[in-house]
């Protein structure tokens, strides 16, 4: 294994560039040209921080998988919509420009958030194909289009299930109605939003199963292949729900939620 970092700046910035840093496996002499799927990891946090359990201990997992694994520690509050967006879209620009380089399949570049990153995800799959995106970064839509996404118990709608705090984060807290109305994004699917792996708990109480029961309903409606898993129980922010990222936290220790990262590999091997 050998770790890439490059940084991302885009315009609007305003605590100064972030890292993507890459994980990426050694060729093996049994299939030396292999391309490997590469998977932006997203962490949590509400637009306001980053959560450390979704975010290295996530790309072990894909990396295990046979994956390449980067971790994109893109911009939160006082930041505001699209400047994390955008640093998203440049990150797979990036890693699709060094696909050669770095062996990875560019058919193949997964963006996977949680929660709040969720949003972020979901954002590049439903606009990057719009000029507000890729145009202020300099790129094209297709330099910067995500090849499907993964989405752990994302944040989704602006309206009535919403997030609050998150939408705060994202908008500030004189954004108004039309903004708000604009990062609801159960309204901007598309034929041309990607496939989509999804998965949330019934019980959440921060972010509610509508959020994804809104953007499966809209996929569907589109014609975009999804595969959604709704779990009877569990806290927000689960990650693994196992110990390693539950920690001295018990709540977040939810064996029951744990199968989700097989089923993703399974998702992931018959992309």
């Amino acid at each position: 294994m050998r770790i890439e970092k490059r940084q991302i700046v885009v315009p609007g910035q305003k605590t100064g560039p972030v890292c993507l840093t890459g994980y990426l496996l050694d060729s093996i002499s049994v299939n030396p040209d292999i391309l490997r799927p590469a998977v932006i990891v997203l962490p949590g946090g509400g637009y306001s921080r980053r959560s450390d359990r979704e975010s290295e201990p996530i790309a072990l997992q894909f990396m295990a998988m046979g994956c390449h694994a980067f971790v994109l520690d893109y911009s939160v509050d006082p930041n505001r919509f699209p400047t994390s967006l955008r640093e998203l879209a440049e990150a797979v620009a990036v890693i699709r420009q060094h696909g050669a380089e770095w062996k990875v399949d560019t058919n193949k570049i997964i963006p996977c958030g949680f929660s709040a990153a969720g949003h972020l995800a979901c954002s590049l799959g439903v606009f990057w194909d719009r000029d507000f995106v890729w145009e202020a970064i300099k790129r094209t839509p297709e330099e910067i289009r995500p090849s499907g996404l993964i989405l752990n118990y994302p944040v989704i709608t602006s309206g009535e299930f919403k997030h609050a705090g998150s939408i705060l984060s994202l908008l500030g807290e004189n954004a108004t109605k039309e903004e708000t109305e604009a990062v609801s994004l159960e309204n901007f699917v598309t034929e041309k939003t990607p496939k989509t792996f999804l998965w949330h708990t019934y019980t959440d109480a921060a972010v509610p199963l509508e959020n994804s029961l809104f953007l499966a309903a809209a996929m569907r409606r589109h014609q975009v292949n999804f595969e959604l898993h709704v779990y009877p129980a569990g806290v927000h922010g689960l990650s693994l729900a196992s110990v390693e990222t539950a920690g001295s936290n018990e709540s977040l220790l939810e064996p029951s939620c744990q199968s989700w990262i097989s089923l993703v590999k399974t998702w992931l091997s018959n992309f």
